[in-house]
């Protein structure tokens, strides 16, 4: 075990030299936190600040999350053909604009607003990855963006924890102050200005190839790889806390969830140090068969240990899907794919989120995680006929 963990620092501090990298995951990291914590905003926001129910606060947290999942892919488009800093002055003057209206709005008014600003929405998460498929060496990508996976999974415990106490503590105005972080975050990143295209290439110097080229086979099966993982994911997430609600156990989410986290961590470090790592179609099947047990249920501490094996293969099924996707992205395409990456995370979650409510008020939190494991191992197994199939292809 200390020689798997001196190597992964080794492999890690390799990455990290690589010039830009270092500030690329720090700025990166604090400009997914107002993102990661939007939803959660508005919900209570809603909710709460304008006592308007958690019905209404849906319709909101739903309308922003479906403006970026359409789009991700129109903005990519836009960084591909303008460059970076153009695009989010575009998306910094937009969040500034929506944050700052949020106090004065109805619940009926934030809905289309919603929609306009994760459309909108700056592309922290897609702007990362993009870069590291492009400046980073191929023998550098996969601890690279084991890295990335693993910033993700801190920022997602991060922001909204952060959104939380900042709603609650000003409750009204606290809005602005996650508007202004969404403008600093844009700055920063407007300042640092990651390389996004290979060394030498300037935005729409090339025409970009027609998307039916490149958008088949392997990024297929990447893409629904990630909205597959992020589906079960979600359905766990759910789950365990209706069997914690039902036993008056709630309270025990908070470390439930850590627990989660740090396998999920302790996963991707595996992962990214690994010399031959499994493929995508066997990491998604692991993350399926990993959080099956959660649906046996029973006591927090019992919950707990089961997402210990369920967070092991979170970090590394994304890393890989992610790294495919900007492997097989070509350069002038590369931000619309990374944009529809994105929509794969947000599609995953938008699906699972309805899917698990109806089997745990209609069935039980058990058939939500098991109905999740199948869809999950079920795509998996075309991945793997898929990219299996081409593999032997070529072998021939």
């Amino acid at each position: 075990m200390a020689g798997a963990v001196g190597g992964g620092v080794a492999t890690y501090r390799r990455v990290l030299v690589l010039p830009g990298l270092a500030p690329l995951y720090a700025i990166g990291f604090a400009a997914r936190l107002p993102v990661t914590a939007t939803g959660v905003v508005l919900t209570l926001h809603v909710a709460i600040g304008l006592d308007q129910g958690f019905a209404a606060a849906g319709l909101v947290g739903g309308a922003v999350t479906a403006g970026i999942a359409l789009g991700a892919p129109f903005v990519g488009r836009l960084v591909d053909r303008h460059g970076l800093r153009r695009v989010l002055v575009l998306c910094g003057l937009a969040q500034a604009v929506f944050w700052g209206m949020v106090p004065f709005l109805d619940a009926a008014a934030l809905v289309p607003a919603a929609l306009g600003a994760g459309l909108l929405a700056p592309p922290a998460f897609a702007v990362v990855r993009q870069s590291l498929a492009a400046s980073v060496p191929a023998e550098h990508q996969r601890p690279a963006f084991a890295l990335d996976a693993m910033s993700t999974e801190v920022a997602y415990a991060v922001g909204p924890a952060l959104g939380t106490l900042v709603v609650l503590t000003l409750p009204g105005t606290g809005t602005w102050l996650v508007g202004a972080a969404f403008v600093v975050a844009t700055i920063a990143l407007g300042w640092l200005d990651p390389p996004v295209r290979a060394a030498g290439r300037r935005p729409g110097e090339h025409p970009a190839p027609p998307v039916r080229t490149w958008l088949r086979g392997g990024m297929l099966v990447a893409l629904a790889s990630t909205a597959a993982a992020i589906l079960m994911l979600t359905a766990t997430e759910l789950s365990v806390v209706a069997m914690l609600t039902a036993r008056d156990e709630t309270a025990w989410f908070a470390l439930a969830n850590t627990v989660w986290c740090a396998a999920s961590l302790v996963g991707g470090w595996i992962y990214g140090a690994a010399q031959r790592p499994p493929p995508t179609a066997v990491l998604l099947g692991l993350l399926a068969l990993g959080s099956l047990p959660v649906a046996l249920g029973g006591p927090w501490w019992t919950l707990t240990l089961l997402l210990v094996p369920a967070g092991a293969f979170c970090a590394p099924a994304l890393a890989a899907a992610a790294e495919t996707v900007g492997r097989l992205a070509p350069d002038d395409a590369r931000g619309v794919a990374t944009g529809l990456h994105g929509s794969a995370l947000m599609v995953g979650a938008t699906v699972a989120a309805p899917l698990t409510g109806v089997l745990i008020d209609g069935v039980a939190p058990a058939a939500a995680v098991a109905v999740a494991a199948g869809i999950t191992l079920l795509v998996a197994a075309v991945a793997a006929l898929v990219t299996g199939t081409r593999t032997g292809s070529r072998g021939r």
